[in-house]
C-alpha cells in the first residue's frame, strides 16, 4: 500500500501543475492568435511601399550592391546562375515551390546540364508545405536537405537543434549574394527586404561559409561516399569586408558578440532595420547606454508582421527603450523582413540574423560586416527612404495603449526565450 504524500509533496504538486496549466494557457493564446491573424489576412495583398535602386560602391578590388526590391535581386541572381561557367553554391531557408521558385530550380538544373558542379543547401523544416514533387531535383544537381531533425539518438545536444536559416549563392568565385530574402513570388515584389551581391576578395569568404556548412552536414545527408567540397586557400583578402556566422553545431555565435561590440563603441548613431526584435536584457540594455549617452538611436521594425505572437513580445521592450530615448519606427502596409543595422557612418552589417534568441543563440546564420563610409551612407539613405514609410511610435502613444494590450504583452512575457 502506497504511503500518502507528504505535506511538502502536495506543495510540489500544486506548484508543478500550477505552472504547466500557465505554460499551456500562454500557448493556447499564441497558437489561437496566430490562427486569427492568419485568417484575417488570408486574401489581402500588402500595399506598395517604397524602395531604392541597385546602388554599387567600391570597396578595395571589389563592389557591393544593395538591393532594397525583390524582383531586381531574383534578375540579378539568375543573371548570375546562367552566366555560370564553373561551380553555383546555392543554399536558401524557404524555397517555394511557386514561379520564383521553378525559375531558379531551372536555372540550376541548365547549369548542371551543361557541365556547371551545383551544390544547393535548403532547410527541410522550413519548407515542409512545399509540394515533395518541387523537392525532386535531377541527379546532376549535389542537394543536401538540412533535416527537421538534426540531433539524431543525441536529443540532449541543444547544438543540433539550430535551423539553417541563412541564404547564400556564390558563381564561380567571382560574384557572391548575401541577405534577408528567401526565393519565392511574394518575395519579389510584397516583402522589403535587403540583400547585397559581393564582388572580388569577399566572395572567396562567402564560399568558404558555404562548403564549411556543407562539409559539416554531407555524410549524413549524401551517404559516406560523398566528398567534401574543397577549397584552395585565398591569395588576399578584403579586410573590410568579414563575416560573422553562427554555427550552433560547433557552439559558435558571434553575431551576437558584433552587434554589441558595435553598439558600444557608438558616439553618432545606430540605425537598425529588422523582421523581429526580441532581444536579450543585455542587448536592450546596451542600446539604452548609447541613447543616453547621446548616440542617435532608431529601430525600424514592421508596424504587423507576419508572426504576430513575436510581435506582442517584442513590444514588451519598447517602454523601456522609449524612456531611454531610442526612436522606433513602423513600418506599414507591407512586411519589413531586413536584416541591417549601420552606425556611426562607417560600419554596416546585412545578413539573415535577426534580433532573436532563435538568430543569435540557435539558428545557423551569417551576417556580412563591411567597414566602409560610402556603404554605410548607402544603407542610411535606404533607412531614411524606409523610414518615410513609417509611424514613429511615440511614448505618449505607448503609455495610452489599452489595458488589455499591457496585460497581453505581460502574459506572453515568459515565452521570449523560445523565439
Amino acid at each position: 500500500m502506497s504511503r500518502p504524500p507528504t505535506p511538502t509533496e502536495r506543495v510540489l504538486r500544486i506548484l508543478r501543475r500550477t505552472l504547466f496549466t500557465f505554460l499551456g494557457v500562454q500557448l493556447a493564446l499564441a497558437v489561437g492568435m496566430s490562427l486569427v491573424d492568419s485568417y484575417r489576412r488570408r486574401g489581402k495583398k500588402p500595399k506598395p511601399f517604397p524602395t531604392t535602386a541597385p546602388k554599387t560602391v567600391a570597396i578595395g578590388d571589389g563592389t557591393v550592391t544593395t538591393y532594397t526590391y525583390g524582383q531586381d535581386l531574383y534578375d540579378d541572381m539568375l543573371a548570375a546562375i546562367d552566366a555560370a561557367r564553373k561551380q553555383v553554391l546555392f543554399e536558401t531557408y524557404i524555397w517555394k515551390g511557386d514561379e520564383i521558385g521553378e525559375a531558379f530550380k531551372q536555372a540550376l538544373a541548365s547549369a548542371a546540364d551543361r557541365g556547371v558542379e551545383v551544390y544547393c543547401i535548403y532547410d527541410a523544416f522550413a519548407n515542409l508545405v512545399v509540394s515533395p514533387r518541387f523537392k525532386h531535383f535531377p541527379s546532376s544537381i549535389k542537394v543536401l536537405r538540412y533535416p527537421v531533425y538534426a540531433a539524431g539518438l543525441r536529443f540532449w545536444e541543444l547544438r543540433r537543434y539550430g535551423r539553417d536559416h541563412r541564404k547564400i549563392l556564390v558563381v564561380d568565385e567571382e560574384v557572391g549574394f548575401v541577405g534577408g530574402y528567401n526565393i519565392g513570388t511574394p518575395y519579389a515584389t510584397e516583402w522589403r527586404d535587403t540583400h547585397v551581391r559581393i564582388t572580388g576578395q569577399g566572395v572567396w569568404d562567402l564560399k568558404r561559409a558555404f562548403a564549411d556548412m556543407w562539409n559539416l552536414n554531407r555524410r549524413r545527408r549524401i551517404g559516406h561516399s560523398g566528398r567534401p567540397l574543397l577549397l584552395e586557400t585565398a591569395s588576399q583578402w578584403e579586410p573590410r569586408i568579414r563575416f560573422a556566422r553562427n554555427v550552433p553545431r560547433l557552439w559558435m555565435f558571434p553575431i551576437r558578440s558584433m552587434y554589441l561590440e558595435a553598439i558600444n563603441r557608438a558616439t553618432g548613431n545606430i540605425w537598425m532595420t529588422h523582421a523581429y526584435f526580441l532581444p536579450d536584457q543585455d542587448f536592450v540594455d546596451s542600446l539604452k547606454d548609447a541613447a543616453r549617452r547621446g548616440v542617435d538611436v532608431r529601430l525600424l521594425l514592421p508596424l504587423k508582421s507576419n508572426h504576430i505572437v513575436a510581435d506582442w513580445i517584442s513590444r514588451g521592450y519598447f517602454s523601456q527603450l522609449l524612456e531611454a530615448g531610442v526612436r522606433i519606427f513602423r513600418f506599414r502596409d507591407a512586411m519589413v523582413h531586413a536584416k541591417t543595422s549601420t552606425i556611426d557612418g562607417s560600419w554596416s552589417t546585412v545578413g539573415t540574423a535577426n534580433i532573436d534568441r532563435l538568430s543569435l543563440q540557435g539558428n545557423y546564420e551569417i551576417n556580412v560586416e563591411i567597414i566602409d563610409p560610402d556603404m554605410a551612407s548607402a544603407l542610411e539613405q535606404i533607412f531614411l527612404t524606409d523610414q518615410d514609410n513609417c509611424l514613429e511610435l511615440t511614448i505618449g502613444e505607448w503609455e495610452a495603449r489599452d489595458l488589455h494590450r499591457k496585460f497581453t504583452e505581460s502574459f506572453l512575457a515568459p515565452l521570449r526565450p523560445l523565439l
